[in-house]
């Protein structure tokens, strides 16, 4: 008897997962997609809590097929998730983390969004239970997109539906050498080789859950683990994405949510020693890929800050940490009839700091926020253009005269 293909392969990996793991099982028994549609293949990474025998019981019980891989434990989620995958026969393959849970209809959703565009990834909803998610991804579906054309890279987590055909043709396993920032490297690619992205935003396919011992590996692990993170990151976007404009937009990501972390309020805390670490590890990857595109695309304070690093200035920078962190609203310059708004944060037009004044120049989404701004509007550069254009048109009928 030939037994039917499942749509999903829900891969688990889990690790000391209790009590979070019952909830987490519960949610993929009540999926609307049907016990028939979906297999499950659990990695007991060397649990000692109970989840491995959680696990057993579990497939021992429901009416889907469950495998349960008992081992070692690996250290990190990659290799856990890796056996899974390697043991998956879905059409799709879904990362679950024991901690969380999938909303009801999450499975069924996603698959039918999958099949109705071909598209080779597609990222359910998440909210958050006593944590916050990435949120500017959601505000609305998107049947068929791009890492380009959205906001998805700024979730980069595991926690979406992957085509496995797609992810087998092109070889793509976790990589067991990161300790953070694995899931962050895997998905970034699979949205840079992926013939298409859909976004399901009017559902709650995912629920991130807070551990309350505070047990999340995202919040664990040195400071040169993020700097590991970032170099792996940056290097795979330059590695997919020619120079340009492209390739800024996704630098974005990189320098935003991993490196410039290091150089907020913790780095008040730091050491001498480990101060002067932070460039020395900085210092390669803004040779490399701090640009003006990069630097635009920040926030002032955030520009700021990437800029004192870029420029080996950690004694200017501890003054910027210490005003951003006591959450002062820098004052607001607006000059060329509100055109232009700068905001004033330590060292503006201080000769000798030596800063220029692009730095603090405000994008046009933060000096929206002042009264006075105008903003460019593409009729008024239209109007300009035609004006110059016809002064050269008299010009030459002046001098042709």
């Amino acid at each position: 008897m030939t037994v039917a293909q499942p749509d999903v392969t829900v891969v688990i990996g889990a690790y000391e997962a209790m009590p979070y793991l019952v909830e987490c099982l519960a949610s993929v028994e009540a999926q609307t997609l049907g016990p028939g549609r979906i297999e499950v293949v659990a990695v007991d990474d060397g649990s000692t809590d109970g989840t491995g025998e959680c696990l057993e019981e579990f497939a021992a019980r429901v009416a889907m097929p469950v495998t349960v891989v008992r081992q070692d434990n690996s250290g990190g989620p990659s290799g856990p998730r890796n056996v899974g995958l390697g043991k998956a026969s879905g059409r799709y393959v879904f990362f679950l983390d024991a901690d969380d849970r999938l909303g009801p209809e999450a499975l069924e959703r996603m698959v039918a969004m999958a099949d109705r565009n071909g598209t080779d990834v597609v990222l359910g909803r998440v909210e958050g239970v006593n944590r916050k998610p990435p949120r500017s991804m959601w505000g609305r579906t998107l049947e068929r997109t791009d890492v380009f054309s959205s906001n998805i890279k700024f979730t980069l987590s595991a926690q979406k539906l992957f085509r496995r055909e797609f992810l087998e043709r092109h070889g793509m396993r976790f990589d067991e050498s990161l300790w953070t920032g694995e899931d962050a490297l895997f998905t970034m690619e699979a949205y840079l080789r992926a013939d298409g992205v859909s976004v399901l935003a009017d559902y709650t396919c995912y629920y991130l859950v807070g551990r309350s011992d505070g047990k999340h590996v995202t919040k664990s692990g040195s400071y040169t683990l993020r700097f590991d993170s970032a170099r792996a990151l940056m290097n795979l976007i330059a590695e997919f994405v020619p120079p340009g404009e492209r390739r800024d937009s996704l630098m974005h990501r990189p320098f935003v949510v991993t490196l410039l972390p290091q150089f907020g309020p913790k780095f008040l805390k730091d050491s001498e020693a480990v101060r002067r670490h932070k460039f020395e590890l900085a210092k390669p990857l803004i040779e490399e890929y701090w640009t003006e595109g990069v630097a635009q695309r920040l926030r002032v304070d955030e520009r700021l800050r990437m800029h004192l690093v870029a420029e080996e200035k950690p004694e200017l920078l501890v003054p910027v940490v210490e005003f951003v962190k006591a959450k002062k609203q820098a004052a607001a310059l607006l000059e060329k009839k509100g055109r232009e708004v700068y905001l004033v944060y330590p060292y503006f037009r201080d000769a000798s700091a030596g800063i220029p004044d692009r730095v603090y120049l405000a994008p046009v989404r933060e000096a929206r926020a002042f009264p006075g701004y105008r903003e460019h509007a593409p009729a008024s550069v239209l109007r300009r253009a035609v004006r110059r254009a016809r002064r050269v048109l008299r010009a030459r009928a002046v001098v042709a005269a």
